[in-house]
């Protein structure tokens, strides 16, 4: 798998007065932001706060209803190879008998089009890509012998195996115990230093994540905030997003606490 590195500080999303939502309804609005390639972003906030929505939008399953939102200075169109995507419920789960390698390799074929390569690379390109996330020695087990940790490897290799510029993250963390959590932010971060690939990560806890973040989108009350961490986290900028009381505590390690959010009723 040949990995193409960019310049760092590279545009690759843009968005300017995005509003999105669904028949009519509003989701959330006003949000203007971008993201430079080799960039990690955090991208929490409530339930059904509009997290997934920002997915779709870059994947081109669903259109802004106002404003510009483009993705390597494109409009975002379905099926595009540069964009790798692990959504929160995966087709495939532990209860399926397939080989992690073939799991990868159908992957590669589904991204293939034109002149086609042999199955010998094909396979040797997928193998690849379980390596970069460590898990070469999965490759000839099948995924319902894996654990939560070890599944969501397999997941973020399939996504990888193309060689994407960016990463769509939906919720990876979730029903992972805090270590194979923090493992996995770390090799998602891993990913991001070594490829420079641009990674969007959904997730409920800011916490693990903190110490490899650049940048933050919290989405809640049908506003986005965004910047780094230390510029979105604070009680001034989420007391504004609320539009209730709300106040940042961190503690000795570097942890954040956001009290006052339980007095929030929005409809999320």
């Amino acid at each position: 798998m040949t990995v193409t590195v960019a310049a760092a500080g590279e545009e690759i999303v843009i968005a300017e007065n995005l509003k999105a939502g669904y028949s009519g309804k509003t989701v959330w609005q006003d949000a203007s932001f971008g993201f430079d390639r080799g960039e990690f972003v955090a991208i929490i906030g409530p339930n059904g706060a509009g997290k997934t929505t920002l997915f779709r939008l870059l994947l081109g399953l669903q259109q802004p209803l106002s404003g510009t939102l483009r993705i390597f200075n494109s409009p975002p169109k379905r099926g595009n190879p540069r964009i790798g995507y692990v959504p929160q419920r995966h087709l495939i789960d532990n209860e399926t008998n397939i080989e992690c390698l073939e799991l990868v390799h159908l992957a590669l074929c589904g991204q293939r089009w034109g002149f086609h390569t042999s199955a010998r690379v094909e396979r040797s390109t997928a193998l690849r890509a379980l390596e970069a996330v460590g898990a070469a020695d999965l490759a000839h087990r099948s995924l319902s012998a894996l654990s939560g940790g070890e599944l969501q490897r397999i997941f973020l290799a399939e996504a990888l195996v193309s060689n994407p510029d960016i990463l769509l993250l939906d919720e990876p963390l979730a029903n992972l115990d805090i270590r194979r959590g923090r493992e996995l932010v770390q090799l998602v971060n891993g990913v991001v230093r070594s490829r420079n690939v641009t990674a969007l990560l959904v997730a409920h806890d800011i916490n693990p994540l903190l110490p490899f973040l650049d940048k933050v989108v919290y989405i809640a009350n049908g506003k986005v905030a965004t910047g780094r961490p230390k510029e979105v986290l604070t009680s001034e900028r989420l007391t504004a997003l609320y539009e209730v009381q709300v106040e940042v505590i961190r503690d000795s390690r570097g942890n954040v606490a956001i009290i006052g959010i339980e007095d929030y009723h929005g409809d999320e």
